[in-house]
């Protein structure tokens, strides 16, 4: 019995720095997705971006991931799949807007009210324990974000309120993301998720269609890979940890965004970046060391 224990324990460590990784792999991956978006809506429309995101995403899908296509078939779970999707096709539109006329890092910590609504949704439809470290973590992230940002008149875009209104769309979708874990594998999400989303984007981008420049073509694999491997990373991260965790720590994609902001497009960075990625990383700190405590 003793031994059963022991193992068990270990398993559970393993799954819980596993994933860890898994969610470093979805933040590197969503600011690629980023500064691809950016980049691409230079020479087209924004429903063209999204388009060629998917489009790209299907052609990486029938070279590597035809062996998914039976559980598709399948289709467990479609109504949950068609409701995740639309809801995050438009919460996509909106955050790809703000991309293209914020600060990378002001668009992050917009985006960064959704893990308060995460940690609550999951609390009320997952039944997920809102333990008092996770608070701390979600509090304390969302303080280091607005350190970072100093939000004020510069904040005041219309876009801005946009991100905010794909914040929430975002919280619905990852909290079905969640649910569908329990019920299908990563890849097949990832998968509908292109199914879904190619027609939907398809249909966007004929009402306003430009010209495809072939500067654009390099930047679409950059995006739509991108976006490939964060949704699949990040459904990763949420098989193996609950929501309310995984939140606090995608908190780090606003301190690493306002860097690649900076070395890339000239975004101003100041001490305060460096002030507000402290008080991040210590709220997850304590978070992830608490949760380990637990799992052991």
């Amino acid at each position: 019995m003793a031994d059963n224990s022991l193992t068990a324990s270990a398993g559970g460590r393993a799954e819980f720095w596993r994933g860890l990784i898994w969610m470093a792999g979805s933040m590197a991956s969503f600011i690629g997705m980023s500064i691809g978006s950016r980049e691409m809506a230079a020479t087209m429309s924004i429903q063209q971006v999204m388009f060629f995101r998917a489009l790209v995403g299907l052609l990486i899908i029938l070279i590597v991931a035809r062996k998914l296509f039976p559980e598709v078939r399948q289709m467990k779970m479609l109504k949950l799949h068609l409701l995740r999707n639309v809801v995050h096709f438009t919460a996509q539109y909106l955050w790809t807007v703000g991309i293209v006329f914020l600060p990378l890092a002001s668009v992050f910590a917009l985006e960064f009210t959704m893990p308060i609504w995460a940690a609550f949704f999951a609390w009320i439809f997952l039944k997920e324990k809102l333990t008092t470290p996770r608070i701390i973590a979600t509090i304390g992230g969302f303080i280091g974000v607005l350190v970072i940002v100093r939000p004020g008149l510069a904040m005041i875009h219309p876009a801005a309120g946009l991100v905010l209104i794909a914040a929430a769309g975002f919280a619905i979708a990852l909290i079905v993301v969640k649910e569908l874990t329990r019920h299908c594998s990563p890849g097949v999400i990832v998968v509908w998720m292109i199914l879904i989303q190619l027609p939907l984007g398809f249909v966007a981008a004929l009402t306003d269609w430009q010209p495809v420049q072939m500067v654009s073509v390099p930047w679409m694999f950059v995006s739509g890979i991108g976006g490939l491997t964060a949704h699949y990373c990040l459904a990763q991260a949420l098989k193996r940890l609950e929501a309310s965790i995984v939140m606090p720590v995608d908190f780090l994609r606003v301190p690493l965004a306002a860097i690649v902001g900076y070395y890339a497009y000239s975004e101003a960075i100041d001490l305060f970046v460096f002030l507000g990625a402290g008080i991040i990383v210590l709220s997850n700190y304590q978070v992830v060391m608490t949760e380990r405590r637990r799992v052991r």
